[in-house]
């Protein structure tokens, strides 16, 4: 991940200082799009474990137990799922990257 891009000026070279090194257009195009996953990633998780277990009836100002250990659960399994997934993913990748390399290509899947 990539940090401490200031607000600055975006008219001007595709190169933005930052502390003693530059980013370039290309890096700072490859930290938005992580931004963006990370932000899905949030955003599917808040709404797939308040629809589980949250109440559309807001009785209480905070979270019951009940809610408090389901939400627990729930993200603890979403992450879960969410890294076996990565994995899977990755290996597939991997596959096909062999093949291409056997097969004179060279790229992977990512």
């Amino acid at each position: 991940m990539v940090f401490g891009f200031g607000g600055g000026s975006s008219s001007g070279g595709s190169q933005m200082s930052m502390g003693g090194g530059s980013a370039t257009s290309p890096q700072i195009e490859a930290a938005t799009a992580e931004l963006d996953m990370i932000t899905d990633v949030f955003n599917r998780l808040v709404s797939s474990c308040h629809a589980k277990c949250i109440s559309t009836r807001y009785l209480e100002p905070d979270l019951n137990k009940g809610e408090s250990v389901c939400v627990d659960r729930c993200v603890s399994k979403f992450f879960a799922v969410n890294a076996k997934v990565g994995e899977k993913m990755q290996a597939i990748g991997q596959q096909a990257g062999g093949a291409q390399a056997g097969a004179g290509g060279g790229g992977s899947f990512f």
